[in-house]
């Protein structure tokens, strides 16, 4: 019987090599294996190798506080970075911003779906997914500073339709995660949150000639794993290293919850039902879109007030809740664990959950609103110095039938009261969020409108719909002065509404009064 090498940690971290490609697993806080990447770190601070490695991987993976995939972030030890979602490592923000690497921000999905393409060796992936938006050739290609250069992203033509290409690349060293592995190298994932794209990665890197690396909680004998668990077959993995338990959290800074893996459920998940307050306003709005039996994502943020609404209404059932990381059904978690879901009905790989995505699966779709522009395009993704990157939020806002953009109308400082049924802006936020033109595209008006998607753009003041001629103001708040408090804080003007007798419509009076709004009973 083949038995797997189990090695240390820093062991492990000398098997990379000067200008190799490497890829590591994780989640934003989820799935880290940090005792690999805090390895890497600590032999390149020491003996300064490997030096200009290219670093890439799928999401966001970090807490913003040094661990994760911040312990690459350093001058010298990379040469090229690559990813799809950027707001927790800042650090590497930094470097990008300071042209101390290449750097690209790209398709979550793409990259997902990519992995998969090097495993077969397939030339790349070929998407619809980011035509006019920043990862567009055309308006950027993803690049992220000025040192890069090459354009990882083509535009080509196909039987006379548009698409994107990522052409594939060899990746040489995988440093991941799982649960148990057995002597002979066969990894489970059970305890983890989702398994990712860990299967993918470890074939991508075996059909490249590369080191596969997992770390593990505990090595076990061989024959006795569940094969059901099994997401890393033996025949892909080299080496194993067993983490300490401080470096093998479920969560960064969590205690493990076997709710979020699906070994037990929760009885409650959502929290107390949301003071009245602009942010129930705008979950209530949203909420009263839901129907029966759709397949929604929600995004960070105004967007999970939805699911706070209508769990207090009695119809989160109404809706199967999903998250770009695999899971489907629960109640997604936030903060540091975003990307997990409690009671959870299927945890697949990250994969195939962007190809449900891509090809139009979900119903619904409830996601930020940062920055909005006169022609509906949305930026997520860049604001100045700070690179949040776009994650999956270009693959779902393009596919998905109706899109709902959450968001309060300004920000930084804005004070809201709901009061006698009316919307009081105690306090202006300082940052107007419609304006003329967006800093980066990130959701494309023109591309959503040929793909004849119904868009609507909700906040406490108003809602705006997006149609062929331009941006509608369909609804306003009872409260709320159409001029002073809508037109002068936005830099562009709306087409507005109005009814016969000249009127705009006004926001359902339910969105402002306490007590249920009765969706369960209007839904029945």
């Amino acid at each position: 019987m083949r038995k797997v090498p189990i090695i240390t940690a820093d062991e492990a971290a000398k098997l990379i090599k000067d200008g190799d490609t490497v890829t590591t697993s994780g989640f934003v806080g989820n799935g880290i294996p940090e005792a690999l990447d805090r390895a890497v770190e600590k032999r390149f601070l020491e003996t300064g190798e490997p030096k200009n490695i290219t670093y890439v991987y799928c999401g966001s993976q970090g807490n913003r506080d040094g661990r994760g995939a911040e312990h690459f972030a350093h001058e010298g030890l990379l040469k090229r970075y690559i990813a799809g979602h950027w707001a927790t490592v800042p650090a590497l923000g930094k470097m990008a911003l300071e042209n101390k690497m290449e750097a690209y921000n790209v398709s979550q999905g793409a990259l997902c779906h990519l992995f998969r393409d090097i495993a077969s060796h397939k030339p790349g992936v070929f998407t619809k997914v980011g035509l006019g938006t920043f990862i567009d050739p055309r308006n950027g290609g993803g690049k992220v500073n000025e040192i890069t250069k090459e354009d990882i992203v083509e535009l080509v033509e196909i039987k006379g339709q548009e698409y994107l290409f990522y052409p594939a690349f060899p990746i040489h060293v995988a440093l991941i995660r799982g649960t148990y592995a057995d002597e002979s190298g066969n990894v489970t994932f059970e305890k983890e949150v989702a398994p990712l794209e860990g299967t993918s990665v470890c074939q991508a890197v075996k059909n490249s000639g590369g080191i596969v690396v997992v770390q593990v909680e505990k090595v076990v004998k061989a024959g006795t794993l569940d094969p059901r668990h099994v997401k890393v077959p033996a025949i892909y993995v080299d080496y194993i290293v067993v983490a300490d338990p401080e470096d093998h959290q479920q969560s960064l800074d969590c205690e493990y919850d076997p709710a979020l893996s699906g070994e037990c459920r929760r009885p409650e998940v959502v929290g107390e039902p949301l003071p009245l307050s602009a942010k129930k306003v705008i979950g209530r709005r949203g909420a009263m879109e839901l129907e029966k039996d759709v397949a929604v994502n929600l995004g960070v943020g105004a967007p999970e007030y939805v699911a706070s609404v209508a769990d207090e209404e009695g119809i989160v059932d109404f809706m199967t809740l999903t998250a770009e990381s695999g899971a489907i059904g629960g109640v997604p978690a936030g903060g540091v664990r975003f990307g997990a879901s409690y009671n959870p009905d299927a945890l697949i790989d990250q994969g195939y959950q962007f190809d449900y995505y891509d090809g139009g699966g979900l119903d619904l779709c409830y996601l930020g609103l940062a920055e909005c522009d006169e022609k509906g395009n949305i930026n997520v993704s860049r604001f100045g110095p700070r690179i949040a990157g776009c994650g999956g939020f270009i693959n779902i806002t393009q596919n998905t039938p109706k899109v709902f953009f959450c968001g309060t109308f300004t920000a930084g400082g804005l004070k809201v009261k709901i009061e006698d049924g009316k919307v009081i802006i105690a306090q202006e936020g300082k940052q107007k969020k419609f304006i003329k033109s967006v800093e980066q595209i990130t959701f494309n008006g023109d591309v959503s409108l040929a793909n004849k998607q119904q868009i609507t753009y909700i906040t406490e003041r108003c809602v705006f719909l997006l149609k062929e001629d331009g941006m509608h103001l369909a609804e306003i708040a009872p409260g709320i002065d159409l001029q002073t408090q809508i037109l002068d804080v936005m830099e562009f003007t709306p087409i507005i509404d109005r009814d016969a007798n000249g009127e705009i419509k006004l926001m359902d009076a339910a969105l402002f009064a306490e007590g249920l709004m009765g969706l369960k009973e209007m839904k029945a």
